[in-house]
């Protein structure tokens, strides 16, 4: 039976935050020995990362331990954004096979190991795959597609661990090893998950195909000149509509075409750029091709509030299972820079999740799979819901 704990110390020290974490961990596991835990520590934890690991391995005697340093973390229903505070979650997953891998950071990535770069590490056949990553020199975006390439549907989540906020402040944790660089992560198979992405975006205007586009430039929408059609658009915004447009406006760009209408959850959402009065193009911050559809997005707390909850409901009710913990990686721009109240996604996490234990880190960029594939994204909640079956439930012993 899946059994996870997670637990918050906001102590000074680093060895004494940790054993204080994981102290509130093993008393929810109630005996059980976790397989896999979970350490995020912020900034001022950065000087001794390893005092937090020898924690992790003398009170919950973890098989495998994952971590990073960011700027901020969250246990509970509760975040952290300022100050020092170490968060960590523990899971006891007793049918789970678990692959933990290291890729390097600062060099070409390519789908076979030649001279040219080196291969992404076997995963074995994984259910669902966590990465945490350093943000300075490591090629996210040519890994993520060698990723989808190898592992087609597997969803992948997990963000970008800012550290002490340059290049070599980071600690990325894979058990016993620290790395300043590159990415850690586990492959976990024969589990049952759920995976959420939360975008925190409205939809304005119509939808639009894309006619004529070259690179991450379009320069037509549905046959006419595309900032021509973003102005039209805009004259039949509500009057919030437009102030919420004003403060920036988003490309939401359909990534699978293959459905007969599109919905929260269709869309990846990216920023725009630029736009070209003479031509009347817009620049976006993705390649665009022609033939994809294209609806514009605002952006603010009342929306993301709204998908969060809408997304959390929607991926447990596709399940017959109870959620039995979750990571959850959210974004910096989130938090106290985006909602009035304090600990607005753990809070509302820990609510949709029925008090499930849940943690993780506030991060410059969160993973997360959109129409298949996977996506570096911004001012996004993504999660991984571990659930357990209504028979696992039940009967200790049967989970999958």
């Amino acid at each position: 039976m899946t059994s996870i704990g997670a637990a918050f110390s906001t102590h000074a020290d680093t060895g004494e935050a940790a054993r204080q974490a994981c102290a509130g961990v093993q008393e929810q596991l109630a005996g059980a020995v976790p397989d896999l835990a979970y350490v995020f520590l912020t900034p001022e934890h950065l000087g001794d990362p390893a005092a937090a690991v020898d924690a992790a391995r003398t009170s919950i005697s973890s098989r495998h331990i994952v971590g990073c340093v960011s700027q901020g973390v969250l246990a509970g229903s509760r975040e952290f954004q300022r100050g020092p505070a170490v968060a960590v979650w523990a899971a006891s997953l007793p049918a789970a096979t678990l692959t933990p891998f290291y890729v390097e950071g600062g060099r070409a990535y390519q789908p076979d190991a030649t001279e040219a770069g080196i291969a992404l590490p076997f995963l074995g056949d994984p259910i669902l795959v966590t990465m945490l990553v350093d943000p300075f020199g490591f090629p996210a975006d040519a890994v993520l597609q060698v990723y989808d390439t190898a592992y087609a549907g597997v969803p992948l989540v997990g963000g970008f661990a800012t550290g002490g906020g340059r290049s070599g402040t980071q600690a990325l944790i894979l058990d016993d090893e620290i790395y300043r660089d590159g990415a850690v992560g586990m492959a976990i198979a024969d589990v049952s998950v759920a995976t959420v992405v939360s975008q925190g975006c409205a939809p304005v205007g119509r939808e639009a195909v894309v006619t004529s586009a070259e690179a991450n430039v379009i320069h037509e929408l549905a046959g006419e000149p595309a900032l021509e059609r973003l102005q039209s658009e805009f004259r039949t915004f509500s009057e919030r509509e437009r102030k919420l447009a004003s403060e920036g406006l988003l490309a939401g760009l359909v990534i699978d075409e293959n459905k007969p209408a599109y919905g929260r959850g269709d869309f990846l959402m990216r920023g725009i750029l630029g736009a070209d009065r003479e031509s009347g193009s817009l620049s976006v911050g993705e390649r665009v091709r022609t033939g994809q559809t294209v609806r514009f997005h605002v952006r603010d707390a009342t929306s993301a509030r709204e998908d969060l909850d809408r997304a959390l409901d929607d991926a447990i009710a596709a399940t017959e299972a109870r959620p039995a913990g979750a990571l959850l990686f959210t974004c910096n721009g989130r938090g106290s820079h985006m909602f009035a109240e304090g600990d607005h996604d753990a809070a509302a996490v820990t609510q949709r999740l029925d008090q499930a234990p849940i943690a993780g880190f506030f991060c410059g960029g969160e993973i997360g799979p959109i129409g298949g594939r996977t996506f570096v994204h911004g001012f996004t909640a993504t999660l991984a819901v571990f659930l357990e079956t209504k028979a696992s439930a039940s009967e200790p012993g049967d989970a999958r």
